[in-house]
């Protein structure tokens, strides 16, 4: 059986929360197409990227710094998810779920990066 990053529970986690944005961005403005719902868009995906790519790093820095992007990128979508509520772009329901789901990927991104953190067993730059 070969490890993918599909298996990290984060990266699911995040992709949920991935898909809950093109959602809530499908109902801005068309005149905000290619400013905040793009903006926020390319932010949810850094996240999945960057938790991807990182889970076939060797070293434990390349990894932590990897996903120290990805929970960077989660940040600025917290700041979107605000805007977008402040704006009217998205509804209250629509807020509380993408609270939610940034809550839940955060949680387990976090959780993630210290268990990278914590393992002695990977290799130490």
């Amino acid at each position: 059986m070969s490890f993918s990053f599909k298996d990290i529970i984060a990266w699911k986690k995040s992709y949920e929360f991935v898909l809950l944005t093109y959602k809530a961005t499908k109902k801005f403005p068309d005149y905000e197409k290619y400013g905040l719902a793009s903006q926020f868009q390319r932010a949810a995906v850094s996240i999945i990227a960057n938790i991807a790519e990182g889970s076939k790093k060797i070293s434990k820095a390349d990894k932590l710094r990897l996903l120290n992007i990805a929970q960077g990128s989660l940040e600025e979508c917290r700041c979107y998810i605000l805007l977008s509520k402040d704006l009217n772009y998205i509804s209250e329901d629509d807020y509380n779920d993408l609270s939610y789901s940034i809550d839940g990927a955060s949680y387990y991104l976090n959780a993630y990066c210290k268990a990278i953190s914590e393992n002695k067993a990977l290799k130490d730059e």
